[in-house]
């Protein structure tokens, strides 16, 4: 499917819509530009519009997804964890293991206010492509704006759970504080 003469950006975007409703994984920006014959920086463009008229595209580490799921599936969280740069891949892979998704990142920034990024990692094969793209892309954690202090939104499927996955990030010194 790519870009035809004359196809207006309505038709694109709901080219667009078509491939990520039929996609299961995320789609890099790069390749739906491929798919549609036009430049990555219009695919966002595309995105934002999407976005703006209240379709559930998200963009993720891993690309965009189109997402259905409009209410949670087990009980949400919001912990606070410090940690250094090295022990990303540590506090991710503890929370997965628990079988809990993280589905954000944030920080409360003092000049910036709140940063939040969807992550949605649900595995430890999605943590490690994270950290992989992190690595690949030389790119900075949103917590180094904050000396370390970051906050995600997690899911887990029962209240025992929470505590458990809560219990594990206090004895690694991860965990801050735990909000209701």
């Amino acid at each position: 499917m790519t870009q035809k003469e004359g196809q207006s950006g309505r038709e694109r975007r709901d080219s667009l819509l078509s491939i990520l409703k039929n996609s299961k994984e995320p789609i890099k920006a790069a390749s739906l530009a491929k798919l549609t014959g036009v430049s990555r920086q219009v695919i966002v463009q595309d995105v934002a519009l999407l976005r703006a008229s209240e379709e559930p595209v998200i963009a993720t580490p891993q690309g965009y997804l189109y997402s259905t799921e409009i209410a949670p599936k087990g009980l949400q969280k919001i912990i606070y964890s410090r940690h250094s740069p090295l022990d990303t891949e540590k506090e991710l892979n503890i929370l997965v293991d628990h079988g809990v998704s993280v589905l954000d990142v944030g920080v409360e920034h003092s000049v910036y206010g709140k940063i939040f990024r969807p992550l949605k990692l649900k595995s430890r094969l999605d943590v490690k492509k994270f950290m992989a793209q992190m690595e690949e892309n030389n790119a900075n954690l949103l917590s180094s704006l904050t000396g370390g202090l970051h906050l995600h939104t997690i899911e887990a499927p029962t209240e025992e759970v929470l505590e458990q996955v809560c219990n594990a990030l206090t004895r690694e010194g991860f965990l801050v504080d735990f909000k209701e």
